[in-house]
């Protein structure tokens, strides 16, 4: 399974959501829960037509997400990648664990864990390099349960 254009879209929208709630990413992938997660994917083929800024301010007020004050934008000290970018980020992470398995439930299971983990937080950090670093890199690390 590679290039899976629903686990990119919907990792996307998480980083879109965070960033938009000042908020990690694993508390709005908490927050949002398996089920949502799962039904996001599921659904990504039509949330995709609509500009991902509305889909992500009706997640925001359906699960009635609040704002924190995790704000790696603007505490990035370089370029700040855009949600694209590290959204392409995840959903190579998950489906490098996930192999050719593309259940829905573990795909779900796959993107709570990831998002839930330490990874999380390496990838979250733009002044560093790590969400740079080849996809076997990322994958490596992952399995290791920590950066290489």
């Amino acid at each position: 399974m590679k290039n899976n254009s629903a686990i990119f879209y919907t990792c996307s929208l998480i980083e879109y959501i965070g960033r938009s709630t000042k908020q990690k990413r694993s508390a709005v992938a908490s927050a949002l829960g398996k089920s949502f997660i799962a039904r996001i994917y599921r659904d990504s083929d039509v949330l995709h037509c609509e500009p991902i800024e509305k889909i992500a301010d009706e997640v925001i007020q359906m699960k009635n997400l609040q704002n924190g004050s995790f704000d790696n934008v603007s505490s990035c000290r370089y370029e700040v990648p855009d949600y694209w970018t590290i959204g392409e980020v995840y959903e190579r992470l998950v489906e490098d664990i996930c192999g050719s398995e593309e259940s829905e439930e573990l795909i779900a299971d796959t993107i709570m864990s990831v998002y839930l983990s330490w990874i999380s937080d390496a990838i979250s950090n733009y002044n560093s390099d790590f969400f740079y670093q080849s996809r076997q890199y990322i994958h490596e690390c992952w399995k290791e349960g920590e950066v290489v």
